[in-house]
Order: structure tokens, then C-alpha cells, then sequence
């Protein structure tokens, strides 16, 4: 049995802390010297910060084998998540993602997964050959958003994929639907199948009190969370949770195989910091968060046009739970995308949210924001109403198109290719990605068959100003077609 850590420790950022007043002389790198060598650099991010910006050595550890402090912040990290094991991760929740499912599936081997997950899922498949089964999730017509999975459907691809290796859950969307998460881990256990949840959107789900179940609760064997989104972590950084049935040694030597070996003191340190606020003050600094978002959510219905949806929708199937702390509100009934409200606010409030797609928006929520910016965001939003809104005929009523798979997405992205005009691509099969970032789903994968339904949905994505990526060609006039 492993023994009790204690959650106000933080053996990383006080082996930082002790080598800072150990004045020891650099001769390795980084180059800067604790600042000294980039002076514009050094006044721009602090001194406290480049001195912390230090390289791999033994009072620090080393992430790609840890044996002291690194391993105990991982322990205690863990402890706090209720994980068997856990790990550092430095290039973001997409390097917990791919970790994951390369962990799991090897070449050929069958994921059953939805298709609204992010990129770095389907980029795991293109770098490692597993062959995607997709559960197209739910779709809730009026807000024009991809919901999680119904049950039944996963059971439905687990029956025609006996032989598939795990199942993918998101948990919850970037729009805060939760699956059934339970009845569907119990399902790919009962089938002998390893349930891999990516709770990119879902650290809070740990710590908070009332929330949707998280993944390791639901006896997940492992779930990639981005501590960096509400954990209170600096970007980039993130974990990833292991359950008792999964050799963390070997997941260790998975990450090893394309994680940097230059891992950032900056990052991991501020992981073992906001593990340990997390551990001890969670539930209060979740409770806040969702006290504005409700708050938000109850004001900014009242200005109409506008629906600040939540758990009212609930329907026990593929919209199980509502994460209260996301604050996601169509903006269709103003006659006005989301992605317009969004640069409206920018652009002439200075208010910066977290995404707008076709018909949605969604300002993401933590105990670091202030009364006072939530009143200002839904006086903005009233004020935008009142100023710009439209008839909305014309407006695009999804954001979700069920694809249509026709080559895996490493065949298709290592296949020999053509540039095609957009308006002439019907028919042909996908060699690239073409996503809205953020959130980061693909509109298409490589593998996909492109349809007019697709191609008129891109054109409109680009004449409402959405940030499309992920295609060769910047403008995305062209794309990257199978020959």
C-alpha cells in the first residue's frame, strides 16, 4: 500500500526554492544564465522567472526518469486526482492525449472514440496507424452543438468492434456536456476494453464539489487533464492520470518517445504549485467560479436573444451532466455568429473570451476573475444586442457533420496528394486537417470523403472570420486531396 503523502507539500518547488539560494555557478544550460545574458528578456519576464528557467541536474531530477523530487510531486499528484500514477506533462494536453492512446492501441489496433474530439486525438492516430471507429455524438439542433455520447450508440460500436482496444471519452466538451461516463467505462470493461477519458475541459471536476463524476471516480484506466485550463498551471503544462490495470513504466517510456528532454522547471513547478492549491482549497475556489457562472448564466438570459444554456438540458443520454462552471451561450436568435460576438467583444469592449464558433461563444469561468468583469462582460453582451443584432435567416443551424471515413488517417495523410480549389474538392478524399481553433475539432481529418454539405460550411466558417487551420494553404482556398 502506498503511504500518505501529505497535499501541502510541494517537494518540486521547494527543491526549486533551495537551489535558487544555493547561488550555484552555471556552466550548463539554458544559455541566458539566470538572465544575465538576455537582458530585454530578463525585464520583461522577471528575474525570478529566467533564474527559475534552469536545465535538468541532480538536487532537480529528470522528468524522463524520475527518482526524487519529480517523483514525489507525481505521487503526490496522484493522490490529490485519486490515480494509481501520474505524470508531468510538458507540451500540453495534447502530449497527455497522444501518451495515452499510443499507450493503448499499437498499429491497426481499433479506437472507438466520438468524432468532436480534439486534433491531437486523431494526430495520435496519424503518427501511431490505429484505426478510429467513430461514435458520431449527439446533436442538439437548436444550439447547433455536437453533445457527448449516447450509451447505446458506444454499445452499438463496441458490439460491431469486439476487437477494438479502448474507448475515448470526452469529459466534458469544450461546451461543458458530460456523457454518461460511468455506464460507459463499465461498458468497455465489461468488453475487455480500456477506457481512456481526455478531460482537457474537466481538471476542476477533481476538486469541485457537485460536479459531473471525473474520469478516475468512474474507474477510467486513464484521463489526461489540463491543469493548465482551470487547474491554475501556466499554459502548456498538464497530467496524466494512470489507473491500477495500466504499467506506468511502460506509459513512462510511451511519453519519453516524442516528450521533450529539455522539460521546463517553469512548467512542472507550477504544476506541483497548483496541484497543492487544488488540494487544499479547491472546493472553495471551484464553488466561486461557479457561482459567477450561474449568476452570468441567470443575468445574460434575461437580455434575450441570447441562451446561456444549461443543466435544463440534461436528458440522461449523450447530454448526461452539465460542467455549471462553463459558461457556453448561443448567440443565434441576435441574428449574429458567435465567432462575430466574439471579435465585437474584442475589438470594441476589450474583452477577451475563450471561443466563438458558428453560433456559440463561450467565456471560460475560474475564481481568478471578479465580480466586476462579470458585469461588465453581460453589460457588453446587452449592449451588443441592442446595437448590432439581425434577422437571422440564413444562419448556419450546426456546427457538428457526421463525416464520412474512407482511409484511416495515417494512410490518408502519408498518401501522395494534390492542391484542389475548396469549391472543387466534392467527392475527393481529405489528406489534411481543416478545424476552427479553438476549440480545435476538425471540421475534416485526413481520410474523410469532403461533401457540398462540408464544403458550403467551410466558405461560411470563412466569411463569418473564423481562425480555420490545420490545411497546407493559410487562406485555406485550396486543399490537400488525394490524388
Amino acid at each position: 500500500m502506498k503511504k500518505e503523502l501529505l497535499q501541502n507539500n510541494a517537494p518540486l518547488y521547494e527543491a526549486m526554492k533551495n537551489f535558487r539560494l544555493n547561488r550555484v555557478v552555471p556552466f550548463d544550460v539554458p544559455g541566458h544564465k539566470g538572465g544575465r545574458g538576455n537582458e530585454e528578456l530578463t525585464e520583461f519576464l522577471g528575474i525570478n522567472c529566467l533564474k527559475a528557467d534552469v536545465n535538468s541536474m541532480k538536487p532537480l531530477d529528470n522528468l524522463c526518469h524520475p527518482v526524487s523530487v519529480i517523483k514525489e510531486a507525481q505521487e503526490l499528484a496522484a493522490q490529490a486526482f485519486g490515480a494509481d500514477s501520474s505524470f508531468f506533462i510538458v507540451n500540453g494536453t495534447t502530449g497527455s492525449v497522444q501518451a495515452m492512446i499510443m499507450s493503448v492501441c499499437k498499429e491497426g489496433d481499433k479506437l472507438i472514440m466520438p468524432r468532436n474530439v480534439h486534433r491531437s486525438a486523431i494526430n495520435a492516430l496519424v503518427v501511431n496507424g490505429a484505426i478510429p471507429i467513430y461514435v458520431n455524438p449527439g446533436v442538439n439542433k437548436n444550439l447547433g452543438i455536437p453533445l457527448g455520447m449516447s450509451v447505446s450508440d458506444v454499445e452499438k460500436a463496441i458490439k460491431e468492434n469486439p476487437d477494438a482496444k479502448a474507448v475515448l471519452i470526452n469529459n466534458p466538451t469544450y461546451y461543458g456536456v458530460c456523457s454518461d461516463l460511468k455506464a460507459i467505462v463499465e461498458l468497455a470493461h465489461k468488453h475487455n476494453m480500456k477506457a481512456l477519458v481526455d478531460e482537457a475541459h474537466g481538471t476542476h471536476l477533481y476538486f469541485g464539489e457537485d460536479m459531473p463524476i471525473n474520469g478516475m471516480a468512474a474507474g477510467a484506466d486513464m484521463a489526461s487533464v489540463s491543469m493548465h485550463k482551470s487547474g491554475g498551471s501556466l499554459t502548456q503544462s498538464s497530467i496524466l492520470l494512470c489507473g491500477k490495470s495500466i504499467n506506468s513504466a511502460y506509459v513512462r517510456q510511451v511519453i519519453n518517445l516524442t516528450q521533450t528532454t529539455s522539460a521546463s522547471y517553469l512548467l512542472m513547478s507550477s504544476l506541483d504549485i497548483a496541484r497543492k492549491n487544488l488540494a487544499l482549497n479547491g472546493k472553495e475556489i471551484f464553488a466561486k467560479a461557479v457561482k459567477y457562472a450561474e449568476y452570468a448564466r441567470s443575468e445574460i438570459n434575461k437580455i434575450g436573444g441570447y441562451y446561456a444554456f444549461g443543466a435544463e438540458l440534461n436528458d440522461n443520454d449523450a447530454f448526461y451532466a452539465f460542467d455549471k462552471t462553463k459558461l457556453s451561450i448561443n448567440t443565434l436568435d441576435t441574428g449574429l455568429a458567435g465567432i462575430e460576438v466574439y471579435d465585437i467583444l474584442r475589438d470594441e469592449y476589450n474583452i477577451q473570451i475563450e471561443f466563438g464558433d458558428l453560433g456559440n461563444v463561450l467565456a471560460y469561468i475560474s475564481a481568478g476573475d471578479r465580480a466586476l468583469e462579470i458585469e461588465r462582460l453581460i453589460s457588453a453582451l446587452a449592449e451588443i444586442k441592442r446595437r448590432y443584432s439581425r434577422d437571422k435567416a440564413g444562419m448556419f443551424d450546426h456546427e457538428y457533420i457526421n463525416p464520412i471515413v474512407v482511409l484511416s488517417p495515417k494512410e490518408a495523410f502519408f498518401s501522395n496528394k494534390k492542391a484542389k480549389k475548396l469549391e472543387e474538392c466534392c467527392d475527393h478524399i481529405c489528406g489534411e486537417f481543416v478545424m476552427c481553433y479553438p476549440p480545435g475539432i476538425p471540421i475534416l481529418a485526413p481520410g474523410e470523403k469532403i461533401t457540398s454539405e462540408i464544403i458550403d460550411y467551410i466558405s461560411y466558417a470563412k466569411e463569418k472570420g473564423c481562425s480555420l487551420s490545420g490545411t497546407q494553404d493559410i487562406n485555406v482556398d485550396f486543399l490537400q486531396v488525394l490524388e
